[in-house]
């Protein structure tokens, strides 16, 4: 077993509230997504948010949600992400969520195994990256970087 999990968070400007009809695929996909989640290869940990649903709504910006988990690796990541189910919600994306533009929706980073991060820590490394562009303490599927050697 790894010393490092790999954490992340996403998020995503809502093209309605969750409770709109305009929204009721999506919002029915939650469960399942996380149910796959759970189930999947490699998953540690998900924040529930208030609904238990994995979605948590932006401190200042109600229509901004936030996704926040733990992985025992990018390549368990990418594989829920890209080889499930999920996949048919991720092309599915512009109909609920306004684009980004150029602005990073995703951000990785490493954490101790058995560390549980914070959404407040989840935004400070979106911002991060955003700001700085890619490193060791935030970073992409584009530009991965290994987890920390462990202290001898």
């Amino acid at each position: 077993m790894s010393a490092f999990h790999l954490a992340q968070i996403n998020t995503a400007r809502l093209r309605a509230p969750l409770e709109d009809p305009s929204m009721a695929e999506f919002a029915a996909g939650l469960t399942l997504m996380n149910e796959l989640a759970d189930r999947s290869p490699g998953f540690v940990w998900r924040m529930r948010g208030e609904n238990g649903d994995g979605t948590i709504a932006a401190p200042t910006d109600p229509g901004r949600i936030y996704t926040l988990s733990v992985w025992e690796s990018p390549e368990h990541l990418r594989a829920y992400a890209y080889q499930s189910e999920h996949l048919d919600y991720l092309r599915r994306r512009r109909e609920w969520f306004h684009p980004h533009g150029h602005q990073a929706a995703l951000v990785m980073w490493w954490i101790p195994a058995g560390e549980v991060p914070t959404l407040r820590q989840g935004i400070s490394r979106l911002g991060r990256l955003r700001a700085q562009g890619p490193t060791p303490d935030a970073f992409t599927f584009r530009e991965l970087f290994p987890a920390p050697v462990p202290a001898a």
